[in-house]
């Protein structure tokens, strides 16, 4: 197989394997077709008002200031005397789109969904909002319309400000939810006028939809910890208390109004989210209004072990937290709406205000809607596998469904409520089991196929390298004897049966490349396993004890890599074992110089995995020396370079303008971060210097010189310019070292495999080679000239001309043996060892 097309199947099959990950872990849990259940009983609630503060932490909310007093005394008064307060505990990703797709619609959005759009919905689903009779949204351009395209009709109505607004570098992000409270009020205002629009907000199930965007915005452009970040958070309860006041009094005070006030996720300290952190898991979440519990005042222990209520000082007032999903169905248990179908949410019965039957009765529903998704679940599982490899889930069979169900009604008609709410809720944890053993019930069998293929493709990357690299001693092939015919006919018996099996369970078309992909892999394993069979010919002689040690160090290489993921200090561990490298083989008395860079650039590379991944205060100064070490090293290469080859005009002024388009790059970060700082907003210049720098460190390496360092050079000059840009700290310095080992490795391989090639003709000196023969085959020659021409009795003129020729041969023979000798040098690696000088 040719080379270009050896890379271009390994490329295909590697994305193939890639690919693979998002139909095994991650695939959309949305199933469809089932009947939305709602609670029969009369709603406490006509109108519920739901505000959003994106990217609000809860610690943020809740802690005191240093002198006792709120930030937020509207919603901490809510909190100590009307309402019902907790954490809501969110999911990773941490991200605003499946954040608000769990508070309202009550499910997790898969991986894959959350990259294929952000505006649109890949796949439609149900929400609180759909379920409504009529709901008005306010807010950012990116969160509203995937809710308007997901409802069925025309009964969601959203008002958004222009996309441009929401510049994270923008001189004051609060205005975004200082809009959003003016639109809402000139919306009440301009109701109480209009009678059309009055006669539909006094309607039941209304929804008000208030997203804040401005916290998140100043915590992303100034950090949580930021007077900008804290001053937003006291304009939105501000606002909040404007607009219930005025909702209050559009409706008469009629008690009927719920508010929800909560965040999609939090944020840390260094200003990002979409991870794991309790700071970005933690959000706030304050219920008061009709069918909602008052605050309670407790003196027992409150089983929460995070420590937070004595940090915030709530230790007195009950705290019920939830799971984000949950407070979809909260929601709709508040108005009386149909949960959203494909919701995973549990009512959080603490905040409910009402009595026990509708408690029963709501909790009985949520029941219900769940295990319809499980139903429909477990029977699309079943269509589509053959009946003898369908295994159901066993907890919830269908009898056993019917039975929880059955005895759910009889306790509710028994008036005992508590013991039908228990056993809704376990019937919810069973349903929700069944859902997850449904939904990744082909994740064995996919995992199988994957891996089988990815075994395949390495074995056969083995036996290439085996057959075109390694020294063998080469047997007579028995598989070139017998046609391989036999061979592809079995492989292709395989495949036609796979497929049918496939066609049968009605497969997703990808399963068929999964599924497929390791027959004609596994064909070519068998097809080079002469390879194979010369390496187990030659095993006996081999050094065992060096083979033993290069299997033990490479398994001990490679499991280090692994824990490494969970662990990254063990790099720093891998990384110290190498420096020792030139010290364990010997090459320290070879090349010193270049055996005390290598053990300085793998120390001081060890470094960075002990350090934090990301929360570093800013420090644009190690930026600017990062720069500045580029440089330096940059020059010192070029110095010696030039010293041994002058460097080509072109070539000079290539490296040139990249060095100093470095030294820019190094200062921009810098630049920007003061006008930021000075709420200047990003300054023109730094933007068309940041953009033209990516696009042109694409291109520039390819202008450089085609010899190997100054293409690398070229190469780091151009990665290192973007790298900066991206900086804020420490780790400006990684490419530097990076490529500083990188050069070192280099040059140090080389000295390596030098030394081996004159080790290994040293052992093989019986196996001459071509040079030697030539040269003993002079000497010799020369040999007998010299016996001949000092016979005595020659003639002394003959003599004086042959001992001319004489000499001649004598440095003729001083000149072979200074070939020889560099021949035996650079026989090892040839033509590179001019290429580094």
């Amino acid at each position: 197989m040719r080379m270009i097309t050896f890379f271009m199947v390994g490329l295909t099959v590697h994305v193939v394997f890639f690919l693979s990950i998002f139909d095994i872990y991650f695939t959309s849990p949305l199933v469809h077709g089932m009947t939305p259940q709602s609670t029969p009983l009369a709603p406490p609630a006509s109108r519920l008002v739901l505000v959003v503060a994106d990217g609000l932490r809860a610690d943020s909310l809740f802690t005191l200031l240093p002198n006792s007093s709120c930030r937020t005394p509207f919603l901490r008064t809510i909190i100590e005397e009307s309402g019902t307060w907790g954490v809501s505990h969110t999911r990773v990703p941490t991200e605003s789109r499946p954040g608000h797709v769990a508070l309202i619609a009550g499910f997790y959005e898969d991986v894959s969904a959350i990259a294929k759009g952000w505006k649109e919905n890949p796949v439609e689903f149900d929400s609180v909002f759909n379920e409504s009779r009529n709901t008005w949204c306010w807010g950012s351009p990116d969160i509203l319309p995937m809710f308007a395209k997901g409802a069925t009709g025309d009964h969601v109505h959203t008002h958004t400000y222009p996309a441009e607004e929401e510049d994270f570098a923008s001189t004051d992000a609060s205005r975004l939810d200082s809009w959003v409270f003016t639109q809402v009020k000139s919306f009440f205002q301009a109701a109480k006028s209009n009678s059309t629009l009055k006669a539909t907000l006094l309607e039941d199930k209304n929804i008000f939809f208030l997203h804040l965007l401005g916290i998140d915005t100043n915590g992303h452009a100034h950090r949580p910890m930021s007077q900008e970040y804290l001053d937003n958070i006291a304009l939105v309860d501000t606002g909040v208390a404007e607009v219930v006041s005025l909702i209050e009094d559009f409706f008469g005070y009629d008690g009927r109004t719920a508010y929800v006030f909560t965040s999609d996720h939090g944020m840390t300290n260094w200003g990002s989210h979409g991870a794991g952190h309790p700071s970005e898991t933690l959000t706030p979440l304050v219920v008061w209004g009709a069918g909602v519990n008052k605050a309670q005042r407790v003196t027992e222990f409150q089983p929460y072990e995070d420590g937070y209520l004595k940090d915030w000082n709530l230790e007195h007032i009950r705290r019920a937290d939830v799971n984000q999903a949950d407070i979809a169905p909260l929601m709709a248990s508040l108005l009386g709406l149909p949960i959203p179908v494909n919701s995973v949410g549990v009512i959080p019965l603490l905040y409910l205000n009402n009595s026990d039957r509708f408690k029963a009765e709501s909790m009985y529903t949520n029941a219900i809607q769940v295990l319809e998704q499980f139903k429909m679940k477990m029977t699309q599982k079943k269509d589509t596998t053959l009946p003898f490899l369908f295994t159901p889930y066993q907890l919830l069979t269908e009898s056993k469904q019917a039975e929880f169900t059955h005895r759910a009604r009889i306790l509710i008609h028994l008036e005992k409520y508590n013991d039908a709410i228990s056993l809704c809720q376990s019937l919810i944890a069973l349903s929700l089991e069944g859902l997850v053993y449904y939904h990744t019930y082909d994740r064995f069998f996919l995992g199988c196929s994957v891996v089988l293929g990815f075994i395949g493709w390495t074995s056969y990357v083995i036996l290439v390298i085996l057959r075109t690299h390694a020294s063998l001693v080469r047997y007579p092939n028995l598989a070139k004897q017998n046609p391989s015919q036999n061979l592809a006919r079995f492989c292709v018996a395989v495949a036609v049966v796979i497929t049918l099996f496939l066609i049968i369970q009605r497969s997703p078309l990808t399963y068929y490349i999964y599924c497929l992909l390791p027959v004609p892999v596994w064909y070519s394993v068998l097809k080079e396993s002469g390879a194979l069979s010369d390496l187990i010919r030659s095993a006996p002689s081999l050094p065992l004890w060096k083979c033993l040690g290069y299997f033990v160090l490479v398994a001990f290489g490679i499991e280090l890599l692994v824990v490494s993921f969970f662990h990254r200090a063990m790099l720093t561990v891998g990384l110290a074992f190498l420096s020792l490298w030139p010290l364990l083989t010997g090459l320290v008395g070879k090349a010193k110089l270049r055996s005390v860079s290598w053990f300085l650039g793998c120390q001081c590379l060890a470094v960075f995995p002990l350090m934090p991944v990301v929360g570093r205060e800013p420090n644009l100064h190690l930026v600017t020396c990062a720069g500045l070490l580029t440089l330096f090293t940059s020059a010192c290469y070029l110095w010696s370079s030039w010293r041994r080859v002058p460097l080509h005009p072109s070539d000079r002024r290539q490296f040139f303008s990249q060095m100093i388009h470095v030294a820019v790059c190094s200062y921009v970060p810098l630049l920007t971060h003061y006008s930021l700082k000075q709420k200047q907003g990003l300054p023109l210049l730094n933007q068309i210097i940041s953009w033209t720098t990516l696009a042109s460190s694409i291109f520039l390496p390819l202008l450089s010189s085609t010899r190997l360092f100054h293409r690398l050079l070229s190469i780091f000059l151009s990665l290192t310019s973007t790298y900066l840009l991206l900086s804020t700290g420490s780790e400006a310095l990684f490419p530097p070292v990076l490529s500083w080992l990188m050069f070192v490795w280099i040059n140090i391989e080389q000295e390596a495999l030098i030394a081996q090639g004159v080790s290994r003709r040293q052992e093989n000196d019986s196996k001459p080679t071509i040079s030697y023969l030539a040269y003993r085959e002079i000497r010799k020659t020369s040999a007998a000239v010299l016996a001949i021409v000092r016979l005595p009795g020659m003639y002394d003129g003959i003599c004086r001309a042959i001992n001319t020729q004489t000499e001649m041969l004598c440095e003729l023979n001083r000149r072979l043996d200074v070939i020889l000798t560099q021949d035996r040098r650079q026989v090892a690696v040839p033509g590179l060892r001019g290429e580094m000088g």
